[in-house]
């Protein structure tokens, strides 16, 4: 005997169904306009995910130069692989101004046609921005065809990502200062007890350049001015210094990468060495990625993009780094770490500003040589 469909409930499913219709139209007309806002400015733009993977499947490869610490990036690489094994992933790690620049002027002889994904250093941004296919990464993110937090992504460029933050800390002995010896602000390191070799100081000042946004440009130097009048124990590096430190050999470093001493934190048996943060802390964005415009797996390298936002991604980088993951990755140990706290933000907007400031603040200090 056939069972009867109720007149009350074949209504509902009809509104169901024209209100599910009325909802895909609506959501397609959004990605539309979204496609042809990205068309005008002269940006490519996906409305479906699943056909960037149906490319990335057809493309089967991916080539990345990427600035990322070796542990990092080797976990990385076998985390998306086991996501995407339909992708053949060749990753290889770009570090200091000597790869950048040599990796700039390969870009612009036409030389690195075999990279997907290349690091946009800060250092040299505004030279990469003409190399980069001019894909709307930001518009994808904001439409949710990308899984990738907005904030991550340069807004006025919409094609590069910055994925980890940066923060700056103060390292110490505390073998040979206790905590409450340690400076509880930055105008601290300026009082009599800390002047003639008492703390070290890295002459590359990124640290102290990444307090004009919280502090102005003028402040930031007058303070570098007078950090110097304190007679510092000049250095270069930081990893260096922290093994010194461990040594006994230097009490306090002002300015520190917190995720280096993190780092020498596991190697440090005699747990010697600590660190602290001190308001405003400073943060700036780590590990711009981007697709060049000769790439030959441009799909794939969307993915990668993607899946460098992913929680699984930014845990690794607090695990390898360590506490290397971006600000923007809530319940990330970085965001946890910097919750409540004052903060000096080298922005996007600021982004290619940190070179010319550290310039500005290397000049203050008197350009001094690094003793060590």
């Amino acid at each position: 005997m056939r069972q009867k469909t109720s007149a009350p409930l074949f209504a509902t499913c009809v509104v169901l169904v024209l209100a599910f219709r009325a909802f895909a139209g609506e959501a397609h007309s959004v990605l539309l306009k979204a496609k042809q806002a990205a068309d005008a400015r002269g940006y490519a733009f996906f409305a479906s995910r699943d056909e960037i993977v149906a490319r990335a499947k057809k493309e089967g490869k991916l080539r990345i130069s990427v600035n990322m610490e070796v542990a990092t990036l080797k976990a990385a690489s076998k985390a998306f692989a086991q996501k995407y094994p339909f992708i053949d992933l060749y990753a290889q790690e770009i570090t200091g101004v000597d790869m950048v620049q040599r990796s700039v002027l390969e870009i612009k002889s036409g030389q690195a046609k075999d990279w997907d994904v290349i690091y946009a250093s800060r250092d040299l941004y505004s030279e990469f921005l003409p190399y980069l296919w001019k894909v709307d990464l930001l518009g994808m993110a904001e439409h949710g065809v990308l899984q990738i937090p907005p904030p991550m992504i340069d807004p006025k460029n919409r094609n590069i990502g910055a994925f980890y933050t940066r923060l700056v800390g103060h390292a110490y002995n505390n073998g040979l200062l206790s905590r409450a010896q340690v400076p509880k602000t930055w105008e601290d390191y300026l009082k009599p007890e800390f002047k003639g070799r008492k703390f070290a100081a890295d002459i590359t000042t990124r640290s102290i350049a990444s307090l004009v946004p919280a502090w102005g440009f003028e402040k930031t130097l007058d303070f570098a001015r007078k950090l110097a009048a304190q007679q510092p124990i000049w250095v270069r590096g930081v990893s260096r210094t922290l093994t010194a430190m461990m040594a006994g050999e230097v009490p306090l470093m002002i300015g520190t990468m917190f995720h280096t001493v993190k780092r020498a934190q596991a190697k440090d048996r005699a747990g010697v060495l600590q660190q602290v943060l001190l308001e405003p802390v400073p943060v700036y964005l780590h590990s711009e990625q981007a697709i060049p415009a000769t790439s030959q797996n441009p799909h794939a390298a969307l993915l990668w993009l993607e899946w460098m936002a992913s929680a699984e991604s930014q845990k690794i980088a607090d695990e390898h780094e360590p506490l290397g993951s971006s600000h923007y990755f809530r319940g990330g140990a970085v965001e946890q770490q910097l919750r409540g706290k004052k903060l000096s933000w080298v922005s996007w907007d600021n982004h290619a500003n940190l070179e010319p400031w550290m310039a500005k603040v290397f000049e203050a200090y008197g350009f001094p040589k690094a003793e060590r």
